[in-house]
Order: structure tokens, then C-alpha cells, then sequence
């Protein structure tokens, strides 16, 4: 009787994600966006938003600006607006994740860094729409705001992250393998962490490097997960 090999138990070890300016990989995707953030202080407006979906680099991209800035790093409306009180004049904030925020604080986050000529960075997935945010005078704000679009990830792009996430994990593997997973993984960024954090686990579970095979297992286990 043939057994199964045996499995250890992945410790949930922490990773750290490199947030390095030449960490960023500037792609057709995401180039005008990039190129706009970095572009301060020649903004367009003293307030700008950042948008993109899970995954697509918008607190790399903010940590870059806040760097480089000096700006005071926040994730939520409260402690935006306690930066923008503390601070000098002309402060600088970035304020990453606008959803499911408290409305009225961002509101008033938003009127607070008019009032200061304040410099604000606000990362949120979207632009508004007709579900988020609810409170009028926020969306009417919002829709006022210039855009730095981080737009969805090419051929190009997904693999370039893939190899990032890759060597952010400190993995071996080989580069046929990353061409498979990149061809079959799911088109998004977001998606694309979550099936390296799997290689990652897997690859401890079964005391093995990250081959096709169990490149493969995963990919149609995530898949099997998603339907």
C-alpha cells in the first residue's frame, strides 16, 4: 500500500512585503498613476485619490509619496484629521482605505485638509459609485478629487509580481514554474498575493520546493474554493 508523504504543519511566520521605491513595478497598468503620486508637489490639486483594487499597490504606492513627502501615514478618518490638527502648516497625510470608513469623519477629513492646505493622500478601491459612500456631500467631494487610477494587471505585470511576491517570500522557483502560474492564476492582484501565501504554506506543508505539480494542486484547489 502506497502512502501519502507526510505533511508538517506551516507555522504562520511572517513575511515582510518590500515597500521600496525600487520595489514598485511601474507597468502600463499602473505607469500614469505612478507617475502622477510621484509627481508631487506638482499635483493637480492639493488633495488627490488613489484608486485600485485589493492587491493593486496602492499602500506600496502611498509609502513611496509618504517618504518622500515627509506625510504622516493613517488608515483611518479619525486619525487623518488628529494628523492634520498636529501638524504644521501645509501638512502632508496619506490616508490608506477609505471604505467602510466612518462617512462623516472622512467628510470632515477632507474639509479639515482644504482648511489647513493640507497635502492628502486618499487610497480607496474605487471612485465613488452609486453604493459607496452614502452620504451625498462625501461622494460630491470624492467625484471632485483628481484620479491616479491603478487599472487591473496585464501578461506583463502579473508576472513581474509574481516574481516580487516570489522573492519577497524568499522561494525558489523555477521559472517555468512561474510562467505556469502566472498563465493560470486568477487576473488579479489581490489574488495573486493570496496564491503565493498558498504556494508558501504548501510548500512547507509537504517539505518540498514550489514545482508545477504543487503549483498546479493549489491553483485548482483555489479554484475549487472560489466555485
Amino acid at each position: 500500500m502506497v502512502r501519502d508523504a507526510p505533511r508538517q504543519i506551516p507555522l504562520s511566520l511572517p513575511h515582510v512585503a518590500r515597500f521600496g521605491d525600487e520595489d514598485f513595478l511601474v507597468a502600463a497598468p499602473n505607469a500614469e498613476a505612478h507617475a502622477l503620486v510621484v509627481g508631487w508637489p506638482r499635483w493637480p490639486d492639493r488633495l488627490l485619490l488613489l484608486v485600485g483594487g485589493p492587491g493593486a499597490g496602492k499602500s506600496h504606492l502611498g509609502a513611496i509619496w509618504a517618504r518622500a513627502s515627509g506625510a504622516a501615514v493613517t488608515t483611518t478618518p479619525d486619525a487623518a484629521i488628529a494628523a492634520l490638527r498636529a501638524t504644521g502648516e501645509e501638512p502632508r497625510v496619506l490616508l490608506d482605505g477609505a471604505e467602510g470608513a466612518d462617512e462623516n469623519a472622512l467628510f470632515h477629513a477632507l474639509n479639515l485638509a482644504r482648511e489647513r492646505r493640507a497635502h492628502l493622500l486618499v487610497a480607496a478601491r474605487s471612485v465613488p459609485t452609486a453604493h459607496w459612500p452614502a452620504l451625498p456631500d462625501l461622494a460630491s467631494r470624492l467625484r471632485a478629487l483628481p484620479v491616479a487610477r491603478l487599472e487591473a494587471p496585464d501578461d506583463a505585470t502579473m508576472k513581474a509580481v509574481l516574481v516580487k511576491l516570489i522573492a519577497d517570500r524568499q522561494l525558489v522557483v523555477e521559472a517555468d514554474v512561474v510562467e505556469y502560474v502566472a498563465r493560470h492564476a486568477e487576473r488579479s492582484l489581490g489574488a495573486l498575493r493570496d496564491l503565493v501565501d498558498a504556494l508558501d504554506r504548501e510548500s512547507l506543508a509537504r517539505g518540498r520546493p514550489v514545482g508545477r505539480g504543487l503549483a498546479a494542486d493549489v491553483l485548482a484547489r483555489m479554484r475549487d474554493q472560489e466555485d
